[in-house]
């Protein structure tokens, strides 16, 4: 190919980014197919800079293609500074776009969790014994019903909370990392996990005192255990898309997936967050139950507001 040959080529591609750069230098109105479209010309087009580097170095059209590629360059990392505007964007618009898209496989990780919660909380509820064969023995003679709510108010809160929001971010990594498993160590940890929760509360039931037992667990549990989700529902979409490739070899559907996952996976630190504050603030604190099952309702209703208005944000994102 000569130099006239590969101008007449891409030319086009050249004016199209040419005059979505000056767009965007002028501040005018980007729809989100434009901004794409700029992404992608930007990498197209910087592999035809390497080509002419290499095949024409002394012809015109190689400094040129580097001028439009450095304001390309320029622009987009200009917009990746804006990092309080990028996470805005992504918290609020990006993050519930691909919940909304990947809502079965965080459905499948609920009723997982869901499945192992209930089969464990059967087995105890039926015999209370079976408890120290499920789980460890260290966690079983950690539990005293009877006890429960004695040193409200005197736990090192932000110590507490610090320390839960650590554990939990673990859990949900393991979870979404378990994906490359081909979703096995994901399935795994989203059973056991409800196997823990199930054979706990079977346990309370067992000394009558439900009721109380879920009062410490909702205030905090409600967004804690949707992160969770949110973060098993990544790593089994990674691992169905690796069984499962379809028309793409599983190497190409790792890289596109693994991508996608852990975009859902950090949308999740803030759910973490909250719930660790409440969860070292709020759960231990002495305040009335009914004040808990409160704050429960609270944050059920935020994350249905967050989530409506993400997803209001995200389509009419996709119609412009």
């Amino acid at each position: 190919m000569n130099v006239n040959q590969f101008v007449k080529l891409h030319r086009d591609e050249w004016k199209e980014l040419e005059i979505i750069v000056t767009n965007l230098h002028k501040r005018k109105n980007i729809t989100g197919t434009q901004l794409r479209q700029f992404h992608r010309l930007y990498q197209k087009i910087a592999q035809h800079l390497s080509y002419s580097q290499t095949f024409f170095p002394n012809e015109e059209v190689t400094p040129y293609l580097n001028g439009l590629v450095s304001k390309s360059h320029n622009l987009l990392y200009k917009d990746q500074i804006s990092s309080w505007k990028q996470a805005r964007y992504f918290f609020g618009t990006k993050f519930v776009g691909l919940l909304a898209e990947q809502w079965k496989f965080v459905l499948l990780a609920m009723l997982l969790f869901t499945l192992g919660g209930v089969g464990s909380f059967a087995a105890v509820a039926s015999d209370q014994l079976l408890l120290y064969s499920i789980l460890p023995p260290e966690m079983a003679n950690s539990f005293d019903p009877m006890r429960l709510g004695e040193i409200d108010g005197q736990v090192d809160a932000p110590l507490m909370s610090a320390s839960i929001m650590t554990n939990n971010i673990q859990v949900a990594f393991l979870a979404f990392a378990g994906g490359i498993t081909f979703g096995l160590l994901t399935i795994y940890v989203l059973i056991y996990n409800g196997i823990i929760v199930g054979a706990i509360a079977a346990l309370f039931w067992h000394y009558g005192k439900t009721y109380e037992f879920w009062a410490y667990i909702v205030p905090h549990g409600m967004i804690e255990l949707t992160a969770i989700f949110i973060a098993g529902g990544a790593g089994l979409l990674m691992g169905y898309k690796l069984v499962v490739p379809g028309d793409y070899s599983r190497a190409y559907q790792l890289k596109v997936q693994a991508k996608r996952s852990v975009q859902l996976l950090l949308g999740t630190i803030p759910l973490f967050i909250i719930a660790g504050v409440i969860e070292g603030f709020i759960t231990p604190a002495a305040i009335s139950l009914e004040t808990k099952y409160f704050v429960a309702i609270l944050t059920v209703l935020g994350l249905i507001l967050y989530i409506g208005i993400g997803k209001f944000r995200s389509q009419a994102n996709s119609l412009q």
